[in-house]
């Protein structure tokens, strides 16, 4: 699978073993910054991964902070993107199984990189159920589609 990854400075070391570890496990890895641990604003990666990942350009995307919250709201501005913050891997799988999320944030201040390494593999076995969940994510795309319209949510 083809994965984006992008971080702020707080996330960059962090941003290094993630990158490595999804090479590993054989996915290719879309490296959208930060390239150092200069002081840089993270909305800007979290719109670029999301962007990969809403574009379909990339299945999965991975963002990095401090705490994981700033990038993923940033991230979920992006319509058709649904990142969630997790700081253990049982958030993580079943936000994949139940709300079908395509975005993994992280807070490198939060977890270490064992910790990190544990939740994003959970986040990676994680498939979407359908079924009873299907109709909440199909209300989450509505959501999108008003936003973009401009309509109501």
């Amino acid at each position: 699978m083809r994965i984006a990854v992008g971080c702020d400075h707080v996330g960059f070391l962090l941003k290094r073993a993630v990158v490595d570890h999804l090479k590993s496990r054989g996915h290719t890895v879309l490296d959208l910054g930060t390239d150092s641990g200069e002081r840089t604003d993270y909305p800007l990666y979290g719109k670029a991964v999301a962007e990969a990942v809403a574009s379909g350009a990339c299945g999965l995307g991975v963002v990095l902070c401090g705490t994981g919250v700033g990038i993923s709201i940033a991230a979920n501005k992006v319509p058709g993107v649904r990142a969630v913050v997790c700081s253990e891997p049982y958030s993580a799988l079943l936000s994949r199984r139940h709300n079908d999320t395509n975005v993994l944030a992280m807070g490198a201040r939060v977890v270490g990189e064992s910790l990190a390494l544990m939740i994003l593999d959970a986040f990676l076995a994680g498939e979407f159920e359908g079924g009873r969940h299907r109709a909440r994510v199909d209300m989450l795309s509505a959501l999108d589609r008003a936003r973009e319209a401009g309509g109501e949510n």
